[in-house]
């Protein structure tokens, strides 16, 4: 069996081309390297509504625009210590938009920007420099 993906709408065109002329649900699949439960989904799909496409998602849309992405994570990297409370304040000043602390901060995560601090390394000292140099 095949990695788990969506079958194009070219593939799909060919599985019911082939179940039309005749070809068992099992042969198809067979032939595709498709679980025969989504060829046998397919067909009964197509013979109900007529057609073979897939429909668009279903999801939540999204409260920002790519434009609006970036300039978050622009304004951000302008004031590197902002929280993500004060970028969402300053959104919202400049596009009259409201959106949360949390978006803020997974958009930033999207473009690359991680609440994380440096680590203290320990001061190396006389004796260290010296060790490492020979």
């Amino acid at each position: 069996m095949s990695s788990r993906h969506h079958i194009d709408d070219f593939m799909r065109g060919r599985i019911i081309g082939r179940i039309e002329k005749g070809r068992k649900i099992t042969d198809v699949a067979r032939e595709f390297d498709i679980a025969h439960s989504v060829v046998s989904r397919l067909w009964k799909s197509f013979k109900t509504t007529g057609m073979c496409s897939r429909r668009d998602g279903g999801g939540r849309v999204r409260s920002t625009t790519p434009a609006e992405d970036r300039y978050i994570v622009l304004s951000a990297k302008r004031n590197r210590r902002t929280t993500a409370q004060q970028v969402a304040n300053q959104f919202l000043a400049a596009s009259g938009k409201q959106i949360s602390r949390k978006t803020v901060a997974r958009r930033l995560r999207g473009g690359g920007l991680y609440a994380r601090r440096p680590v203290v390394c320990v001061p190396l000292t006389r004796q260290h420099r010296t060790a490492r140099l020979q």
